[in-house]
């Protein structure tokens, strides 16, 4: 396969991941200044399938999609003023999340114990840059701010992280072996 059609399919993977992360926003549980939601899953299964350059993309195609208005953040909502508000410190946090967990990955090997490590460490990583936000964005004191930007967000994310890995190490594999993504991690680590 030529090159341009490599980032064309590239391209199309950044697009798809983009997408299913506006589509698992919707999934979510109310709180009071941050839902729940199925983003961060999302997050970790870009990250996981896709390495950390594309799935930083797909997460920054999201982002972008949002910021222009489009519905794909949690409660169907969109716009500049969401990136503002109490819950933006989070989203910007999955651009930079998605290409750690990547990265790491790329660094070690991708299986379902490193995946879970990168995973449940992007979550804590997403956690502390939305909290910092969410303080000064909502104007709370810190024991505020982690009490509603942290400590709901535990037990969900350790599941949310353990899914991730799992569901991205199995679907990756499937998708080399059928040829639909390239494998550039195993090829760079090939000598000459």
């Amino acid at each position: 396969m030529n090159e341009q059609s490599n980032k064309l399919r590239d391209l199309i993977h950044c697009g798809i991941f983009a997408a299913i992360t506006a589509v698992l926003a919707q999934l979510e549980i109310p709180l009071p200044l941050v839902p729940i939601s199925g983003q961060t899953l999302a997050v970790g299964l870009a990250a996981t399938i896709l390495g950390s350059r594309k799935g930083a993309l797909a997460m920054l195609c999201y982002v972008l999609l949002g910021t222009v208005g489009l519905p794909v953040f949690a409660g169907a909502t969109g716009g500049v003023h969401i990136l503002f508000g109490p819950t933006g410190g989070y989203i910007f946090a999955f651009i930079l999340t998605a290409f750690i967990t990547g990265y790491y990955l790329e660094k070690t090997s991708f299986s379902l114990t490193q995946a879970m490590i990168a995973n449940t460490g992007a979550m804590l990583i997403a956690l502390l840059i939305g909290t910092i936000w969410l303080k000064y964005a909502a104007a709370l004191p810190w024991a505020g701010a982690i009490a509603a930007g942290v400590t709901p967000f535990i037990i969900p994310g350790l599941i949310k992280a353990f899914l991730a890995s799992w569901i991205g190490i199995n679907v990756r594999k499937r998708l080399i072996s059928a040829n639909i993504m390239q494998d550039h991690v195993a090829k760079e680590k090939v000598p000459a």
